[in-house]
C-alpha cells in the first residue's frame, strides 16, 4: 500500500468523487442522492474514504452503524489503485470505528461470484453466514452474507 494514504471521514464536498468510483465500481449502483443522504440524513452512516496527499479520493467503505452491528453498505477503490492495499485498509479502518462506537458484529453481503472481495473478507475473520437468494437487483445474483466478531 501507498504510504501516502490517508484514511478519514467522507462529507458532502466528497459525495461526487465517491459517486463517480460507485459508477465505475458496480452494475446496479447507488443513486448520487443516496449519498447525499447518507451524508446529510441518516444518522446511522458512517463513510471511510481513501485519499492521498492531494486530496484524490481512491476509494470509500460506508458502513451503518445501529445498537451494537455494523453493516457494511459497500467498499470499492477505484481500478487503477487496486492491488495496493487500500480495500483492507478501508476495511481495517472501518473495523477499528465500529470498535470504538463500541458495536459487537460486522457484516455484509458479497456476490457469490466475487471470490476477491470473498478472500479479502475472511482475511479479516469474516466467516460465512448464509446466503441471501435472488439479493442483486441487476442479475438475481444470490449474496453471501458474512460477519466478524468485533
Amino acid at each position: 500500500m501507498s504510504s501516502n494514504i490517508k484514511y478519514r471521514k467522507m462529507v458532502s464536498d466528497d459525495v461526487p468523487a465517491v459517486y463517480e468510483i460507485e459508477l465505475a465500481t458496480f452494475s446496479a449502483p447507488w443513486t448520487l442522492d443516496s449519498f447525499y443522504y447518507e451524508v446529510h440524513e441518516n444518522q446511522y452512516a458512517h463513510y471511510v474514504l481513501a485519499v492521498d496527499a492531494d486530496g484524490s479520493i481512491f476509494g470509500f467503505c460506508g458502513m451503518w452503524m445501529v445498537i451494537d452491528a455494523a453493516q457494511i453498505t459497500n467498499v470499492a477503490v477505484i481500478e487503477a489503485a487496486r492491488g495496493r492495499g487500500i480495500g483492507e485498509e478501508l476495511m481495517r479502518e472501518a473495523m477499528r470505528i465500529a470498535r470504538q462506537h463500541e458495536m459487537e458484529v460486522m457484516s455484509l453481503e458479497v456476490r457469490v461470484t466475487n471470490t476477491v472481495a470473498q478472500n479479502l473478507y475472511r482475511k479479516l475473520d469474516f466467516q460465512d453466514g448464509g446466503k441471501r437468494k435472488g439479493y442483486y437487483t441487476d442479475n438475481g445474483e444470490d449474496a453471501l452474507v458474512m460477519w466478524v466478531n468485533l
